[in-house]
């Protein structure tokens, strides 16, 4: 939205106008609006909460300090979602397909997560908003999201071109860093359903390679398939941060560590010359995501300040559903989905000790008679609390382990 008005005062020649044109000046306006955003209006919303009587209802589940959070706040991810899009819609290119989706997907899970603390609170219904609408809304946002980036012409990625020996085409081209020419390898924007996968030599992996068996078929049903990964992507990244949610800032803070490392894959695959020098693939105009992102970083930090424990306000499912689609979304944006199992791995192994306490005590109740548990508690995070650790400790730990997860994501880029 101010792009538009400093584009205009760059031609006034108002000193300090230019900085508009680069993305990190817009990603630091970005983060910094977006932290202060949240810490200012989080207070009000929480005491127009309070006011309301909007507060969490807890089941006892017989973990320490578990009752005194009874009636704490909830639904707080408002003020996540609207630190997100101010700052997106003051400081992004709004003409961006990427950064239009990211605000679709923003808004859309919101709305899913919105409905089912509604549900909760104001209509007292435990159960919230069934299951299978929730699962529809993100089938929905996953077809949405592959029929964009298949379809569209504004999506594509940049790729090396070769001659009929298999040779690399070169040309001479100006390096903007260093102002001299120098020859560098010759490119071609093309329409691909490609995607990076770590260890291997060049990082690309093209789904339709999985239909080999349909020859020239596989161009025409490769969609299909894109559509049903990127919907798997999308409910497990999404409904692994609304598991995550169970302790004070563990989905927060593991959530902004997520998507300060997309940040940095985004930034580094939209920029000609950075993906050129770490042979990534390169993705035109994929680099304004960093201004989404950015306000991403900071709306969770903002939050944090009242989400650490003890917590003041609870994030509902109006922000854990959000918070794991946006990862995932902009994962497929920018094609390192694949890289979400390592990089989101506190969401994986919460789902998977969800997964594995629920099939193991089945399996044991129906060949024993009487149910079995892998864990003393399920998700994960309630295993450690049932084992005596302090909450504090549990989620900094956590957090320390999603540290090490995304540097070992950003290092998958040297590695092949």
């Amino acid at each position: 939205m101010l792009i538009p008005l400093f584009k205009y005062l760059e031609t006034l020649d108002v000193p300090g106008a230019q900085m508009f044109n680069y993305i990190m000046f817009r990603s630091a306006m970005a983060v910094i609006t977006a932290l202060l955003f949240s810490t200012i209006i989080g207070k009000k919303v929480i005491h127009t909460l309070q006011r309301q009587q909007i507060g969490e209802d807890i089941r006892d589940l017989g973990l320490e300090g578990q009752m005194q959070k009874k009636g704490t706040p909830t639904m707080g991810g408002i003020i996540i979602l609207a630190s997100i899009l101010l700052p997106t819609v003051l400081f992004a290119k709004l003409d961006n397909i990427y950064i239009l989706l990211m605000i679709i997907t923003t808004v859309w899970l919101g709305m899913i997560g919105f409905t089912d603390d509604y549900i909760k609170v104001f209509l007292k219904d435990k159960k919230g908003l069934a299951g299978k609408f929730k699962i529809l809304g993100q089938i929905s946002l996953g077809v949405i999201v592959a029929s964009t980036l298949y379809l569209s012409d504004e999506v594509s990625i940049r790729e090396k071109m070769y001659d009929a020996k298999g040779t690399a085409k070169t040309e001479m081209g100006l390096n903007y860093e260093t102002g001299k020419s120098e020859t560098r390898q010759m490119t071609k924007e093309i329409k691909s359903t490609k995607t990076t996968l770590p260890f291997i030599k060049n990082h690309e992996f093209d789904y339709k390679w999985l239909l080999w068996f349909l020859g020239k078929g596989a161009d025409t049903w490769v969609w299909l398939l894109y559509a049903i990964i990127s919907i798997f992507i999308i409910t497990a990244v999404s409904n692994g941060a609304n598991l995550t949610d169970g302790l004070d800032g563990l989905a927060t803070g593991a959530s902004a560590i997520s998507g300060a490392t997309l940040g940095v894959f985004a930034y580094i695959g939209g920029n000609i010359i950075y993906s050129g020098y770490l042979n990534i693939m390169y993705i035109p105009n994929s680099g304004e995501l960093t201004v989404f992102m950015s306000a991403f970083i900071g709306a969770c930090i903002g939050f944090l300040w009242y989400n650490s424990y003890p917590a003041q306000v609870f994030m509902g499912d109006t922000g854990s559903l959000a918070l794991g689609g946006i990862l995932a979304v902009f994962a497929i944006i920018i094609r390192k989905e694949i890289l979400i199992p390592l990089l989101c791995g506190i969401f994986l192994i919460e789902n998977l000790s969800v997964v594995i306490q629920v099939v193991w005590f089945k399996y044991t109740k129906r060949k024993y008679g009487e149910g079995r548990r892998v864990f003393l508690m399920a998700p994960l995070h309630h295993h450690y609390q049932k084992m005596g650790f302090p909450e504090p400790k549990i989620v900094t730990r956590f957090w320390i382990v999603g540290i090490i997860l995304a540097v070992v994501t950003i290092a998958t880029l040297k590695m092949r």
